[in-house]
């Protein structure tokens, strides 16, 4: 789950070696406890605690953060019309089971949520969607996605910004949707069908 970066580098700013395979192990600072957000350390970059480890990735670069850009407006856009949802964003953090992790959008049921405060959701969305980028293509999002399902995720979106696709992936299968298409609807997040080319409109016609 990443902390906001600062606008400036701070003192106690984690610096990591640039030629590096991502995500990087970190060594927990003292103190730190995944649940309380206040114990994690400063990074210009992202942050999860999975299986005990404090992994960082990255700040995103442009395909990745003109695409989660526009999945934000789809899920915005729909809430309006669907207030019994909340929907999460910016490397929205949740708590399940001993990990706590980041999506780049998630919609959680209200009920289940419970009343909004500053810690970690510990129950799971409905949906989730990550973004691929540089760091983290289709093979490590695959892998996320199963992870969300196994703790109780029901859809998982992977948006590929290269390949203007989007994998819609359930405890059913995994399905492939390209430009011109519309995601399948799904009972959990009803008239929730975006087109593709909505997910994908601040990169159209740009070369990967």
């Amino acid at each position: 789950m990443a902390r906001p970066a600062p606008c400036e580098i701070e003192e106690d700013t984690i610096a990591v070696p640039s030629a590096v395979r991502f995500p990087v192990e970190l060594t927990p600072p003292e103190g730190f406890d995944p649940a309380r957000l206040v114990t994690w350390p400063r990074v210009e970059g992202r942050l999860e605690w999975v299986e005990g480890r404090l992994l960082y990735m990255p700040p995103c670069g442009g395909l990745q953060q003109g695409t989660v850009t526009d999945l934000v407006a789809v899920l915005a856009a729909w809430v309006r019309s669907h207030p019994e949802f909340f929907v999460g964003t910016n490397e929205a953090g949740m708590l399940l089971g001993s990990n706590t992790r980041g999506a780049d959008g998630a919609i959680w049921r209200r009920a289940e949520l419970g009343p909004i405060h500053a810690g970690l959701p510990r129950v799971p969305p409905v949906l989730a969607a990550e973004v691929a980028g540089r760091d983290e293509g289709k093979t490590q999002l695959r892998e996320k996605a199963r992870w969300y399902l196994d703790e109780g995720v029901a859809v998982v979106w992977v948006l590929l910004p290269r390949e203007r696709e989007v994998l819609v992936i359930t405890r059913a299968g995994e399905s492939r949707h390209r430009l011109g298409e519309r995601l399948p609807p799904d009972p959990h997040v009803p008239d929730l069908v975006p087109s593709v080319d909505e997910l994908f409109t601040q990169i159209s016609g740009e070369r990967s």
